[in-house]
């Protein structure tokens, strides 16, 4: 009875009736109430987007460690799910489940503003995973990542071949051990809190104890006992994340569903943040939507071998389903051997040859050798004596933990062209997180066509002509984005703000639309609604927009941030202090919130302030013109005069296309009285910015200075005809009415 309650929840999973899972296996649990079947029930909980049920069911469990705190996570339990992954009462023990703990862990330590601890925690995960994407784009958005070639480098690859050889070997002793497979699935839920400690003392010959084999991730082994390659904690969705917000991990990897397909290219899916899934999965409740979403799933340590064997070009078996269910994974021996924390990265990927030899000799016995050559391919070959010496290339194929028959060749191409391939994705996005936005782009170049026009990487293109102030080139790049993924937000929220400085109102329009009807609950929808009104004037509903984008994703910084522009369109100077300072909570590299804040500050008049703040804009952001001249026109008000001046200059260098630090400039240089100085700045302006009336009222300004009224005059005319603002009218009015009058009369007047 027990095992045919197993297989109707697992089939139930498998098709997502999640309700029915949850029926069956509170039966089950009702019936066997064992603590393997209670993990089974919180599976299926968290599968339905119920963290609070997984919660309730795991609490206590002492062996549920990783689940619980995912639970906890998700629910904003940080301090819960950090005793759970780090019990204060046992410093020595080990994070569960390996590197998906890891991450867990970091995201934790982030968001509870503990910086230095986070980022251990991301590199720790990374040296145990070298294909853990999420956790180095943590490290980007933290500004704390090594160069993507000292990451994905020969330590990594000679990681990624020693988890797939060694669960090669281990799904074959697995498989032959393994009796009953269904009991074997209900146990896989119990291993994902076993540590890579405990699980080496685990013998195949009894079942409970062949599951502590499967770290963690339980739920990633196939479930059904067919021949389908859907992980247990899939959470297939149609739509993408956004960029900015930062959110909890993804309970599962997505899938690529149908056995014999199992070639799939994972580089694409590494290489993106978004989940092309066509599966419409429920709606969570207590936790953010977007990088569940974003992160493709590698939480869970037995994805490694997973993704390589569909990289291979040579794999020539079909899943075998006794294979899947048990075999081995791979986090256990990587931990064996990466897993001490007193191995920094550097160390790692600064290894020997002769290290690696012995770390080989360690893992499979005398005689297999690595060589790591000049070309950064890793070569390993035999040193037994004649009648078995052949290379190891040349050997059988291996059975991989997904069951597929893959040569150790295939397994060093593999995972040389991902490696490849992430070298360059990862030193794109480092640099856009570092805002060297023209170095980024360069780097995006050099991919191949087929990634060149997905969806995340022309979206990583359009924010970086959007930090550059490149809108025309911004806005193209966005567009061919949402052609090439239209149902995908990522990066939504930054192009309706493209949009929004283009004063492109019916496309703006068309797209909040477009991304409300497809996912209404998602940030980036609101957030292009809010700019949609904000374009319109309409402040005060534009507000409310941004209020339900930041409702539901409390961690999108962006949003927030939206928020504070629109109070102070209002000139609630107050409250948009306090969504600057909300931002800064979620992200302190938010470079925007400190521009706003010395915005603020400036209009306040409270200069020092105002310095401040526009001087930690641009430490985060220092190839910005605009922070660089409102920090120029900071100082000018506080009679750093010359200062300002290079700031200025500064500024004109870093984008010669904006015409506001030349404007500030001359203004600085007429408060010195360097007269002709500043009409040389402005007659210069005036051929980039033929119809900014600003400008000939400042060069008429300077000609009633000179006593020059008849071309005062002139320039005060030409300025009102090009229809400025009512505030700008009223002042050229005031000045062509005082024009006699001199500076002296004028200033008592």
């Amino acid at each position: 009875m027990e095992s045919i309650l197993i297989e109707c929840v697992q089939n139930s999973l498998r098709h997502f009736m999640h309700r029915n899972a949850i029926f069956m296996c509170e039966r089950l649990c009702a019936e066997f109430p064992s603590e393997t079947n209670m993990q089974l029930l919180a599976g299926c909980y968290l599968q339905n987007q119920q963290a609070y049920a997984a919660y309730h069911v795991l609490k206590g469990m002492a062996q549920s460690r990783y689940l619980f705190a995912l639970s906890c996570f998700q629910m904003g339990l940080l301090n819960e799910a950090e005793t759970a992954l780090c019990p204060p009462n046992e410093p020595a023990a080990e994070v569960p489940n390996g590197a998906a703990g890891h991450y867990l862990l970091g995201l934790i330590y982030r968001y509870t503003d503990r910086r230095n601890s986070s980022i251990q925690h991301f590199n720790q995960a990374l040296l145990l995973d070298p294909l853990l994407w999420a956790a180095y784009e943590e490290l980007c958005i933290l500004g704390a990542a090594e160069e993507a070639a000292a990451v994905f480098g020969e330590a990594s690859s000679l990681c990624i071949q020693k988890q797939h050889l060694y669960q090669g070997t281990q799904s074959q002793t697995f498989e032959a051990a393994t009796g009953d497979q269904n009991v074997v699935f209900a146990r896989n839920i119990v291993s994902d809190d076993i540590s890579p400690r405990q699980s080496r003392h685990t013998h195949s010959n009894n079942l409970r104890e062949i599951s502590g084999n499967y770290n963690g991730a339980a739920a990633t082994q196939n479930i059904g006992g067919g021949s389908t390659n859907m992980s247990f904690y899939s959470t297939p969705s149609p739509m993408a994340t956004q960029l900015s917000g930062v959110v909890p991990p993804p309970v599962c990897r997505n899938f690529q569903q149908n056995g014999n397909n199992a070639s799939v290219a994972g580089a694409d899916s590494s290489s993106r943040s978004t989940v092309n899934s066509t599966i419409q999965a429920p709606r969570r409740k207590f936790v953010d939507e977007g990088k569940l979403r974003k992160i493709s799933g590698r939480l869970f340590s037995d994805s490694v071998p997973r993704r390589n064997s569909r990289l291979s070009g040579e794999s020539t078996g079909n899943t075998n389903s006794n294979v899947s269910a048990a075999s081995g994974n791979g986090t256990n021996n990587t931990s064996k051997y990466y897993g001490s924390s007193k191995l920094s990265s550097m160390t790692l990927r600064s290894m020997t040859s002769r290290k690696a030899q012995s770390w080989a000799t360690e893992a499979y016995g005398e005689g297999v050798r690595y060589d790591i050559s000049d070309d950064s391919r890793l070569n390993m070959t035999s040193s037994y004596p004649s009648g078995d010496a052949r290379p190891l290339e040349q050997e059988g194929p291996t059975t991989s933990a997904s069951g597929v028959n893959v040569s150790s060749t295939s397994i060093l191409s593999g995972a040389a062209e991902i490696l490849a391939l992430f070298r360059i994705l990862g030193e794109g996005y480092r640099l856009s997180c570092l805002y060297r936005c023209q170095d980024a782009l360069d780097v995006y170049n050099k991919l191949p066509h087929k990634h060149y026009q997905t969806g995340w990487v022309l979206s990583q293109i359009g924010r970086a002509y959007f930090e550059m102030v490149d809108y025309l080139e911004a806005d193209n790049a966005f567009g061919l984005a949402r052609l090439a993924s239209p149902y995908s937000l990522e990066g939504m929220d930054m192009y309706s703000t493209v949009l929004y400085h283009l004063k492109e109102d019916m496309k703006l329009s068309y797209l909040a639309q477009e991304l409300v009807s497809t996912d209404r609950l998602a940030s980036q929808s609101w957030c292009a609604m809010g700019n949609c009104y904000s374009l319109q004037k309409d402040h005060e509903t534009a507000l409310k927009n941004f209020q339900r984008a930041v409702q539901l994703n409390p961690r999108f910084a962006y949003g927030h941030t939206l928020c504070g522009h629109e109070y102070v369109a209002l000139e609630d100077f107050e409250n948009g202090i306090k969504s600057y300072q909300s931002a800064l909570r979620v992200d302190a590299r938010h470079y925007n919130a400190w521009y706003g804040l010395g915005m603020i500050y400036l209009r306040q008049e409270k200069f020092e302030f105002s310095e401040h703040h526009f001087r930690m804009a641009l430490r985060i952001n220092p190839h910005s013109s605009v922070i660089m001249s409102y920090l120029g026109t900071a100082l000018h008000a506080l009679k750093k005069n010359e200062e300002a001046l290079e700031v200025m200059e500064l500024a004109i260098i870093a984008d010669k296309k904006n015409p506001l630090p030349m404007y500030q400039k001359a203004n600085i240089l007429v408060s010195m009285e360097s007269f002709n100085a500043a009409l040389g700045v402005l007659e210069e302006l005036k051929e980039h910015a033929p119809r900014e009336s600003s400008v000939y009222a400042l060069m008429g300004r300077i000609y009633k200075r000179r006593n020059m009224y008849d071309k005062a005059m002139l320039h005060f005319g030409v300025a009102l005809d090009l229809k400025p603002s009512a505030t700008d009218v009223a002042t050229i009015k005031a000045a062509i009415e005082k024009l006699h009058v001199p500076d002296e009369m004028e200033d008592e007047l």
